[in-house]
Order: C-alpha cells, then structure tokens, then sequence
C-alpha cells in the first residue's frame, strides 16, 4: 500500500493517486526544476481513511438527499462532515507512515522539525466546466508531526466545504469519485513570489506573463493582492512592458508564533518594482524549461527566497483552445470610461451593475449582469455563471476571477482598485476584457452573443488538416467534453482502471457477490460518457491494468498479494486471464453499448506478449456474445519488448489496430524503474533500442493493414512525433492539453515529407 510517495517518485501521469499539484510537482522534480522537497500523501491514503475507519458510510448518509439549494442545511451538513473527517483519528498503520516520512524530510533538509506547507491536491481538480479552485484548503508554515497530522485532516475535510459539495452535485460529480491527495512541502520563506504563464493566458501570444508582490504568493493567487505585472517577449527575448502596481496588503510568516499572517506592505515597498532584472531572468528560463518539457503552454507558481527562484507548482494552461481568433474589442473614441483596470478575459460585453460586498448578496446577480466585487471566491462561482461579465477591485490577470472567467467564457477586468466604488448598482456598462476598460453605457452585446461568436469563429477558422490523425487520451470519462473539444480525430485510449479504482471495491468482489451487473451498469455509465460524446469518431477502450498495490486500498482488496514490483506483476491481461470473470464484465458492457448504437468502440488488450493471450481474450469476448473483428475492433498495447520482436505473430492471430504504450515499452526494454530516483535520468523513449523497436512494428504493421497510433506519455513529445510520422504511423495520441500543439507537429512534419516527395520526383524527372 503506497500511502505515500516522495515528489521524485512521481510524474505527471500520476493524477489519479497525487492529484493534479502532487504529481506536478514530482514531475518539475525529476526534469531537475528548483523545488523545495517534500512528499505526497496519496488518494488511496485518504480512501483507505475513510473506508477503514468506516466514516464513509456516515458521509454518505448525511449527502443522501440533500438539497444543495437550501443554503442552511448544505451549510449545516458540510460543517458535519468536516467535523466528523477532522475528529476521526488516523489509523496506526497510516499515522506511522505519515510520521516517518516527514521526520525523512527533516533529514533530508538537515533541521529538526522542517516548516512545511501542506496543499490539497484534488484528483479531479482539472475536470472540464467550472474550476476546482480554491475548493479545498491550503495550510501554511507547519511544523512538527503533531501539527502535519492535524492539518492533514483538515485537508482531507475540505473536500466536503460547502462549494465544494454543491459544484460536484450541480456538476453531477460522484463524491465517492473525487478523492484528495495532500502535498507536504518545505516551506520557502518568500521575500517575493507569484505566478508565471509561459504565453498570455488571454490571447496566446507568445508573451510571459509574470505577477510579482512581496512576501508569499498567496496574496496573488487568491487576487487580495494586485501585484506587479511584467510580460516579456519571447521571440525577442526582451521585457516588453512592466508595471508597478500599489501592494497594499501581504502575506508572511510572523517570528514569534511561526504562523501565517497578513501585514500592510512597508511604505517604501507599496510603490517599488519587484521583479528585479535577475529575477526576471531566472524566470524565463525556468519557464523556457518547464514548457519545452511538458510540450505546452504552463502556468506556474513561484518564490524567491534569499535571491533564488524555486518552482511551486505548474499545470498546463487549459483555456487557450478557448480563445476567439479575433476578439471584438472597442475604439475609446467618443466612449466615456469609467474605469481601467487589466484585460483578464476577452470579449465585450453589456449588463447592469451588481455591487456584490458580502456572500448573502450573490441572489441579486440575475442573467446578464455584470458581477462587480473586490475579489471573486470560489463561493461566487454559481453567480459568476449567471453573470454577463466580472469587475474587480483587486487581483490580476492571474486571480481567481481571470482563471474562472476564462473558463467560463465571459469577459473579464481586474485590478481596477476602485469598482466598487465608481460602478453605480443597477447602471449598465459596458466591458472590454481585452483591452481591461469598462465603459458607461450599454452597447456591448450579451455572454449569449459572445458564445455564439466564438463558436462561428472557431468553425470558420477551420483546424489543420492532417493524413496522420492526432487523437487525445482520456483517463476520466467526466473529462469527454474538454477532450471533445481539443478536435481530436478520435480517443486512442480509454483507460478504465479510474472507472473502476472509483467504485471504492475491487471488481472480482462485485462478482464474488453475485453483484455482476453493478459492475457491467458502472462501465457502461462511464464508457457512454465518452463513447456519445465523441462519435462517430473512435474510441479505443484499455481493459484493466491496475498493478496489485492499486487494488489493496479498496474494499476486498485485503487479499491482494504482496509483490515486490507490481508493475512487473500480476497486471493488464495476465490478471484478466487468470480472472476471466472481470475481463467478460468488460465485454458485456462494450456489447450493451454496441447494441445501444455505439459502433464506435474498439478494445484494446494491455501488456501481451504472447498470441496465446490475444486467442483466449477473443474466447472470452465471443463467449459473451461479443464478435471480435466483426461488432468490434480489436487490438492491442505494444509495450513489452517481446509484443514488438514478435508482432508478426500477433498480426497472423488476427489484429484491427495497435497502440504502442511507450513507458512501459522504454521501461522494459532499458531495465529501469523510471519512478526510482537513481536511474531516472536513464529513462528515455529516445533511446535508439526504442525507436528502432517502433519502427519495426509500424513497417510490418503497415505491410499487413494493421492501423499503428501510440497513446504512451512519447505520444506527447515532440521530437518523438516527427519520427513516428515520418515512419509512416497512422495516428497519434496525445494528452488533453498536447493535442493542438501534436497537431501542428504533425502538419509540418507531413508537408516536409510532401515537399521533399516533390523535389525527388523533379529530380528524377
């Protein structure tokens, strides 16, 4: 049972079990990016909390029935429940792991009781619509284990605050499948911190945008702060603009009780520049780095202590495919202004003034309004749906209500200072987010207006067009519509094992208990989610690949056996022959969405390496009434050398498609566990073993009209892309964020290959 991981053991992929902050953080570790150390307390700790203790069914009861729209008894029960999560001791077993892992920390830093901050970090945080932002907590400057395990809890509890209770019901999230990892971190104690995007987050420009105030970046974050802001030029690798805006208010750490405060700025501070030139400097080419590695755009958290620049978090920017080609903005000529404040969302935009100064007011802000605050909450984020637009007092154009406002689509104007006060209730306006002006007046158009610009906008705007399809990887059915929305050709892998991970109880149980057709209803609930979403594009559904130690956090999950390296175990089709039972569950539930329609679905068997294993998957399918070849594609993962040595075999057992899964292929063929510190650096799908076992399975592949495509993390890079599109691969599957960026690889890659066919045929002519 892994209830916790250190950050090098981490990466990207590792959401489901560290939650989008924790596995980011592990990532920026292992590409060797400045960042404090620290550890994760996992999903699975706080599932097995939970279950073990036998508080889930408590929460449970209290969420059965509740009406999210009655604001006092939604209040009453979160409190409840936060309550009962803060109050329930950790079991033995979890609190001792929790204990040894922060006094390895304290080693590891040299001190006797390192200062930590502990972060929620939500395993669902970055699902589609609204943000998961600022729903759950963030403790700072703790120390000592008997502070860490307190606060530990009141993570855990703030999964069930009051907005995030009702954002999951209104959202029609699971609760029992939004699970929470914690992050401990060593505190860096920031003379200066903020937020860095490695383009403009509004409009894609290839501009840095970086916000800076004094002391920590909480202030910046959460918009109480309008912090300095400073973008540079990334193609002319110069500052382009920098300004100095007035800190009133920051956030330190007080030397006399070790918590965390907020003072007024010094006056000699509350007008000075921030950023200094080597700050500046350190930054961008920490943000160089980081984006060259993920392969898109990040935004990303930062602090400076005693001169040095330490990354805090990054993720990957999730509005830019969102952003108008050409957003209407308006000439000041003959227009009277009222305010400027930062362009933090496009668009333009009329409503009438709501001045909204205390949480009891959100009712008033009806359709069309524009919602006027000091700085937005999550708690406003139902009424910030309703609204036509946001003003702010305070924050930029990284705050909570530039992120939300992108989200959702709706212009946006920050940091004015003095909205509240110049903007009138029940006048109209009109706002530029573009340009961060609002104007007296009502001349603007609607949200309704703007949405349906956007979208004539982007359909006449027509995507590159590419031979080689570029389709996306979906690891949660909830996230098909943000997927959807990429322009992927299609999904090239489906991976079930959250589907199944979500139901708190291992899957032979379910048919253990006779109980066979929850499972089959929970698969076809949550492929449909997809499968509709996407058709009549293809969807290629992984059967089960949860290693052993996955299974042993669920309910029956005490039997598993114990394994020394589960990932080398008894995992993807080993277990499913050795338990045909939940691999027929599998196929029912494909069937039942084929006889619904859904003729978009093939299925695609993990970690073979013998035809045999391919020959008894297909019994057990048509055992179930499932044709291979016929109601279904069928295929395979590449991922163990000896699938790719003898693909031939497998083509002549009979095969639609294959999908290479590069990290276990490069794992494998390189001997190294890529998640073990001391050969990390080892870990490389460049590898000329690597790129010579891919090409081999394409060309023979392609030689017996098999269709090739990768859904491995290779599929995301791009130096990897190109060699695979020039050896002829059918499709690329890439992550949710990668998709447009793979997409433009792809283009030129293929109009290099057509330009060089066209200068050899000249030749030989």
């Amino acid at each position: 049972m892994n209830y916790v991981k250190v950050f090098e053991k981490l990466g990207k992929e590792d959401i489901p079990i560290a939650g989008g902050k924790g596995a980011n953080l592990g990532e920026l570790t292992n590409a060797g990016i400045p960042v404090p150390p620290g550890f994760v307390i996992t999903s699975e700790t706080y599932n097995k909390f939970i279950t073990k203790t036998g508080i889930i069914n408590q929460i449970n009861d209290m969420l059965n029935g509740l009406d999210i729209n009655d604001t006092l008894e939604l209040q009453k029960v979160a409190d409840d429940i936060k309550n009962l999560i803060i109050t329930t001791d950790i079991p033995d077993d979890i609190q001792r792991v929790i204990i040894e892992a922060y006094n390895a920390l304290c080693l590891k830093v040299d001190l006797d009781e390192v200062v930590v901050a502990i972060r929620s970090s939500a395993t669902a945080e970055d699902l589609p619509d609204a943000s998961f932002a600022g729903q759950q907590e963030t403790y700072l400057n703790i120390s000592g284990i008997d502070d860490v395990l307190e606060n530990v809890r009141k993570c855990w509890a703030s999964l069930f605050e009051a907005r995030a209770i009702f954002y999951r019901e209104e959202n029609e999230f699971d609760h029992s499948k939004v699970l929470i990892a914690v992050v401990v971190q060593q505190m860096v104690d920031s003379e200066k911190a903020g937020v860095m995007f490695t383009v403009d987050p509004s409009t894609g420009a290839e501009e840095m945008l970086i916000e800076g105030a004094w002391g920590l970046g909480e202030g910046v974050v959460s918009g109480i702060v309008t912090p300095d802001t400073c973008r540079y030029d990334k193609i002319n690798d110069k500052v382009k603009s920098y300004l100095v805006n007035t800190k009133k208010t920051m956030f330190t750490k007080d030397s006399k009780t070790g918590s965390t405060i907020q003072i007024d700025v010094p006056d000699d501070l509350k007008d000075k520049k921030v950023l200094e030139d080597s700050d500046i400097e350190q930054l961008v080419t920490l943000g160089r780095r980081i984006q060259k590695h993920y392969g898109a755009p990040m935004d990303t958290e930062w602090g400076v202590e005693n001169g040095k620049v330490y990354m805090l978090q990054a993720r990957p920017i999730t509005t830019l495919d969102d952003i108008p080609e050409d957003t209407q903005s308006l000439d000041d000529e003959e227009r009277v202004i009222i305010t400027r404040g930062l362009g933090a969302s496009p668009g333009l935009v009329s409503g009438t003034v709501k001045v909204i100064k205390e949480l009891d007011e959100l009712d008033k802000i009806l359709d069309g309004d524009i919602l006027v605050t000091t700085m937005t909450t999550p708690d406003m984020v139902p009424a910030m749906k309703r609204a036509n637009g946001i003003v702010t007092d305070e924050g930029g154009v990284t705050c909570h209500a530039a992120i939300i406002s992108r989200e959702l689509g709706i212009p946006c104007v920050s940091g004015t200072g003095e909205a509240t006060s110049v903007l009138k209730e029940n006048t109209k306006v009109t706002i530029d987010g573009k340009k961060g002006i609002v104007y007296e007046g009502d001349f603007g158009g609607d949200k309704d207006s703007e949405e349906s610009t956007t979208t004539q906008t982007n359909v006449s705007a027509a995507p590159l067009i590419t031979v080689t399809d570029v389709k996306v990887n979906v690891s949660m059915a909830e996230a098909a519509k943000k997927a959807y929305a990429t322009g992927a050709d299609g999904v090239g892998l489906l991976r079930t094992e959250h589907m199944m991970l979500a139901t708190g109880t291992v899957p032979y149980k379910f048919i253990d208990e006779g109980r066979e057709d929850e499972l089959v209803k929970v698969l076809v609930d949550n492929i449909l989610k997809v499968v509709d979403v996407f058709y009549p594009k293809t969807v290629w559904y992984r059967t089960l690949d949860a290693p052993t130690d996955e299974f042993k956090t669920l309910e029956g999950g005490e039997n598993e056996p114990d394994e020394a390296n589960p990932m080398l175990g008894w995992r993807g089709i080993r277990r499913e022959i050795d338990q045909p039972d939940i691999l027929k569950a599998e196929f029912k539930a494909i069937k039942k969405l084929h006889e619904q329609g859904y003729t978009n679905v093939g299925v695609m068997l993990p970690l073979l390496h013998k035809p045999e294993e391919l020959r008894q998957a297909k019994e057990i399918a048509r055992s179930v009434g499932l044709e291979p070849h016929k109601d279904v594609d069928f295929g395979m993962m590449v991922e163990t050398p000896a699938a790719a040595i003898i693909i031939e075999d497998f083509i002549a057992e009979g095969l639609d498609f294959i999908s290479f899964g590069t990290n276990d292929l490069t794992q494998y063929t390189l001997a190294l566990d890529r998640n073990n510190e001391l050969v990390a650096k080892h870990y490389s799908e460049a590898h000329p073993a690597i790129i010579k076992l891919l090409k081999s399975v394409i060309k023979k592949c392609k030689a017996a009209g098999v269709t090739t495509s990768i859904c491995g993390q290779a599929g995301s890079k791009p130096e990897i892309v190109e060699i695979l599109v020039e050896a002829g691969i059918d499709s690329i599957s890439a992550n949710t964020d990668a998709v447009p960026t793979i997409r433009k690889i792809v283009a030129k890659v293929e109009k290099k290959i057509m330009l060089e066919a066209a200068k050899k045929a000249l030749m030989d002519d």
